[in-house]
This record gives C-alpha cells, sequence and structure tokens, in this order.
C-alpha cells in the first residue's frame, strides 16, 4: 500500500476475490472514495463489509462502501451499472486459473481506463501472462508473494499507423 500511497487519496478502489476486506480497509484508511468489494462467499463477504464499513466509520469518512456477494467472472460481465475503477486489486486463488479471464473482463468492460492501475497478487514462482491489452507498469515479489502492476493498453490510431500511448508510472 505505501507503493499505492500517492494514488490513493480520493479515488475508487475495486477490491476483486476481496476476502475479509483487508485492502479495502487500507484504501479506504488511506483516503479512496469509493470502495467496492466483490466476494463470492456469504460468510466472508459478510465479514468483509462489516470490516469496511468499520474502518470508514472510525475514520469519519464519507467514502461510498459497497460489498458485492456474487462471483467475480460474472459479475463483471453481466453488471449493469459499469464504472471504472483508478485502483484494481485482483487476488484471486493462486492456483485457480482465474488472472486472465478476470484481465479479460476488466479489459472488455470498461472497468479501467488507461490511467487506471491493476494489482494483481499471484504465487512468485510463476509469471503471470497477462495478455495483450494491458501493459506491465512493475513487478514485485515478496517471499512466495508475486505483485504484477498493470496499465491497460490504448491505440492512438493516426494516419493509419497505430501507436501506444504513453502510461502514467507508479
Amino acid at each position: 500500500m505505501n507503493i499505492l500511497a500517492p494514488r490513493l487519496e480520493g479515488s475508487r478502489w475495486l477490491d476483486l476475490f476481496s476476502g475479509s476486506g483487508v485492502m479495502g480497509c487500507e484504501a479506504l484508511e488511506r483516503g479512496a472514495q469509493r470502495v467496492v468489494a466483490i466476494e463470492n462467499d456469504l460468510r466472508t463477504a459478510d465479514i468483509c463489509k462489516r470490516n469496511l464499513l468499520t474502518v470508514r466509520e472510525s475514520s469519519e469518512s464519507h467514502a461510498s462502501v459497497q460489498v458485492v456477494r456474487r462471483d467475480c467472472r460474472s459479475w463483471l460481465h453481466q453488471c449493469r451499472q459499469r464504472e471504472h475503477f483508478d485502483l484494481i486489486y485482483l487476488d484471486p486463488p493462486y492456483e485457480a486459473g482465474l488472472h486472465t479471464p478476470i484481465l479479460d473482463g476488466l479489459a472488455a468492460g470498461g472497468w479501467a481506463t488507461s490511467s487506471s492501475l491493476v494489482i494483481c497478487e499471484h504465487r512468485s514462482k510463476r509469471d503471470l501472462d497477462a495478455g495483450d491489452a494491458w501493459i506491465t507498469v512493475d513487478r514485485r515479489r515478496y517471499g512466495t508473494t508475486g505483485l504484477l502492476f498493470l496499465s491497460l493498453q490504448t491505440h492512438c490510431h493516426h494516419d493509419g499507423i497505430d501507436s501506444t500511448q504513453p502510461q502514467t508510472s507508479l
């Protein structure tokens, strides 16, 4: 979160596979204006909601908090009220093979812009293939955990020449 600190104030944070909501809580404590957490498990989603609301109330924040109990893939593909997020945290079960389908859904669904940053948590011993829609901004390794920082790749079409726009840094 220290890496993201300059980007958190006033941000819109999407937490996919949120679990207890600890990352969303950190985002709230550091000034996020909106946190949306997606968690499929009923009990875990209830814990996540309680944690997020407790942090929001203790920090006297007016941030918007929403917890959705739903499968991430179906939510990304079927949600009618689409909005883009500044920061998207993706932490699926490491061996479930969900990183690529979720990243594809984020890119196709308009959930991110070229200024958004997606943080993918994964097993550090495995390289994560983000696909053609994403540019790798940074990689970090912390023991058995890896973090891949991605930005949406956008293309400029000018006189028949296709070039990639410069991306912002962390």
